[in-house]
């Protein structure tokens, strides 16, 4: 037990930095690009939302208001689209005895996760720092959020790693049918602005619970109600179990297929 798990460590982290050799290494500003880049994007949104709207729905600050809401949903999507193509990246190295399918999902996981986190630090000292508003942030629902989108994020992607691996087609549709979740996941609202009937649907969608958890860290003075943890974490178990059970059976036909 103890040889596999020293053999896991090493696979995992050699995984990782190839991962971040190869992403990062032919572009420009190498790693650093991965942090720099979501920063400019919440940047050029906040700006364009507060030439449209005079203020955002909590605070005074749209590139604080935005940033709550995007730092969550980015390491959920960074992580899932990560995550399910974790075998297909690794696949010359998977046909060694010492790195197995979930080696290469874990390391994807944690560099992917890892990244996530440094740039939600980054961004959020940043924006505090350059805001003229106090603000006292809560620990707790923060990092509560953060661990929950990156579950959430390896929980659908060990899914779509089974499911593209069968059916590579998958790849195309999921894509096209998650394209909105960035609007429906309350990055750039919050659920208490919407009409009863809108709240009813969007309240099945986990990720504006994880965005409302975020945000309650954020603004002291929100507090969502309509949060569920246990319908998130069910969220979470079900395709983490579906995934893990499909790719211990179908793996093999994956690789070779």
């Amino acid at each position: 037990m103890k040889t596999r798990s020293h053999a896991t460590f090493r696979s995992v982290i050699a995984l990782m930095l190839r991962e971040m050799s190869t992403r990062y290494g032919k572009t420009p500003g190498g790693y650093l690009w991965a942090i720099l880049e979501p920063i400019a994007a919440i940047s050029i949104m906040a700006l364009a939302f507060s030439i449209m709207l005079r203020s955002p729905s909590l605070g005074n600050s749209f590139i604080l208001f935005y940033a709550s809401g995007f730092l969550p949903f980015n390491i959920y999507q960074s992580v899932s689209v990560m995550s399910a193509r974790s075998i297909l990246f690794s696949r010359p190295l998977l046909f060694y005895p010492s790195v197995t399918w979930m080696d290469a999902i874990l390391a994807r996981f944690l560099l992917n996760t890892l990244t996530g986190y440094l740039i939600a630090f980054v961004v959020m000292s940043g924006v505090l720092a350059l805001s003229d508003t106090a603000v006292v942030l809560r620990a707790g629902p923060i990092l509560s959020a953060m661990v929950l989108s990156a579950l959430m994020g390896l929980s659908v992607g060990t899914m779509n790693c089974l499911i593209m691996g069968l059916y590579p087609t998958w790849d195309v549709i999921w894509s096209i049918a998650t394209r909105p979740l960035f609007i429906i996941s309350g990055i750039i609202f919050i659920y208490e602005d919407l009409p009863r009937a809108v709240q009813n649907i969007l309240w099945f969608n986990p990720l504006v619970h994880i965005t409302g958890l975020f945000r309650s860290g954020v603004f002291p003075m929100y507090s969502p109600n309509y949060i569920s943890i246990v319908y998130v974490m069910g969220w979470i178990l079900v395709p983490m179990v579906v995934g893990m059970i499909g790719l211990r059976r179908y793996h093999r036909d994956i690789l070779n297929g």
